[in-house]
């Protein structure tokens, strides 16, 4: 993605902006609006239309189209947001904008689009353009082919420094990420990296591929974007290089659209472990899709909740014998639910970001496992003293709250680390196992111990 020169806002600058924006459009002062957008960062710009009403994202739109960042505008933009704005559009208006975007921004968007639309944008398109964007969208768009620019810097190894830096000058406007210069050999096989810096601070005649490095870190074709921000967060790259089967050099993958599947990833987890789907765009969804999105994830907790009621109908004559055993079955399945929870975002992280190494899995789990028994111990210590002088009778009333706790708590901080590991063990996603489906498990589990502990030592 090519970045801008214009200054980012955010904060209450952003707001700022916002109110403006929208008093401009209701006085309808198109020619300071235009003035005004022509300023603002593209960035800025999506982050005020997400706070737009539709009419007034129509009418402020029709302003921003006559401008040379419309462009970039879209791709910053939620996709949800950005194909009700761009539906009325002619294919030809749509075709010069893409022809002025980055390639893998300009083939982000025409998969965003209705495949009958893209069609006709595609058709309007020049045939060099059309060829770059048909080759990215052939490619899964979570790979490393599908994030991917064509639009590079790569010489060959044959050329002196000055031969290449007189190819630098001449077109590295029109190349993504020219601080690394990629070093070929043969038929585009890739051979090894320069810096710009150690570009210019060679003598004219040395040869390229005296001074290159070799050990130049790639990604293939088919590589998992989360793999690709992992090989680039960890080795703190500006940009990785993508090679076919045959070691070819066929484009890059830059630090902006990483940036970009972090976050997106992140947001995916997040909403996995709560529970609430997996779609990053949840927010800008209708009520009624809201519903629908959640509604499965909740029923995990629904059918838990059936279950604890049966396992409590099933003790209802003990709880009729004593009493103040309910009162402590909502902090019995709180507190095992909660350091279930902990245990399990701690693992799903940690995977997430390579600091889990599954060969250990069996350090990690007895880790967690002396954290829940330390917890379950101080805890149970508490809330059994609380128990023994809060009810007088029965006597052992704190000794089956204070083991039930520990027990508790021991047990979900075990499970909860247990089962990410197992399933990213069979290559399912980490996330799913947090939220309603630990809890409630351990909800079950936690209630069933508390009455069979109870049952035992008061005789019931």
């Amino acid at each position: 993605m090519k970045t801008s020169e214009k200054k980012e806002l955010v904060g209450t600058e952003g707001k700022l902006l916002l109110d403006m924006i929208r008093r401009l459009n209701h006085r309808n002062a198109s020619d300071n609006l235009l003035k005004l957008i022509n300023k603002t960062h593209p960035a800025d710009m999506a982050w005020v239309f997400r706070h737009l009403s539709e009419n007034e994202r129509e009418e402020v739109f029709n302003i921003l189209a006559q401008t040379d960042h419309v462009g970039e505008f879209l791709s910053e933009l939620d996709e949800s947001a950005m194909v009700p704005l761009v539906k009325d559009l002619t294919p030809k208006f749509m075709a010069d904008i893409i022809s002025k975007m980055a390639s893998d921004d300009a083939a982000d968007l025409i998969e965003a689009l209705p495949d009958n639309f893209a069609s006709e944008i595609r058709a309007k398109m020049e045939q060099e353009d059309r060829e770059e964007v048909d080759e990215l969208l052939q490619y899964h768009p979570e790979t490393a082919c599908g994030l991917m620019s064509p639009d590079f810097m790569y010489l060959d190894e044959e050329l002196s420094v000055g031969e290449a830096i007189a190819k630098v000058q001449k077109r590295s406007e029109e190349k993504e990420m020219v601080f690394y210069l990629y070093i070929t050999f043969g038929d585009g096989k890739l051979a090894g990296v320069v810096s710009l810096r150690e570009l210019l601070t060679n003598p004219p005649h040395r040869q390229l591929k005296n001074i290159m490095r070799d050990n130049v870190m790639s990604v293939t074709t088919d590589t998992d974007q989360e793999e690709v921000a992992h090989v680039i967060s960890q080795y703190n790259l500006l940009a990785v290089p993508v090679v076919d089967a045959g070691y070819r050099l066929v484009g890059i993958v830059t630090v902006d659209d990483i940036i970009d599947v972090m976050r997106e990833e992140a947001t995916e987890a997040f909403l996995q472990m709560a529970g609430a789907g997996k779609d990053r765009e949840i927010l800008l969804k209708s009520t009624t899709e809201n519903v629908i999105l959640r509604a499965p994830w909740l029923f995990a907790s629904w059918l838990g909740g059936i279950m604890a009621l049966f396992i409590i109908g099933a003790f209802e004559q003990e709880l009729s014998q004593v009493l103040a055993l309910a009162s402590f079955i909502p902090i019995i399945m709180g507190m095992g639910g909660n350091i279930a929870t902990q245990s399990s975002t701690i693992v799903v992280r940690g995977i997430a970001t390579g600091r889990i190494n599954m060969a250990d899995f069996r350090k990690i789990i007895f880790k967690e496992m002396r954290v829940g028994l330390i917890l379950g111990v101080l805890y149970g210590s508490f809330l059994g003293v609380l128990a023994y002088f809060g009810y007088a009778e029965p006597r052992l009333l704190g000794v089956v709250v204070g083991l039930s706790i520990f027990f508790s708590m021991a047990m979900a901080a075990t499970i909860g680390t247990i089962i990410p590991l197992i399933l990213k063990r069979f290559e399912v996603d980490a996330a799913i196992a947090t939220g309603p489906f630990v809890t409630t498990a351990i909800d079950i589990l936690g209630v069933l111990t508390y009455f069979m502990i109870a049952k035992f030592f008061l005789n019931l």
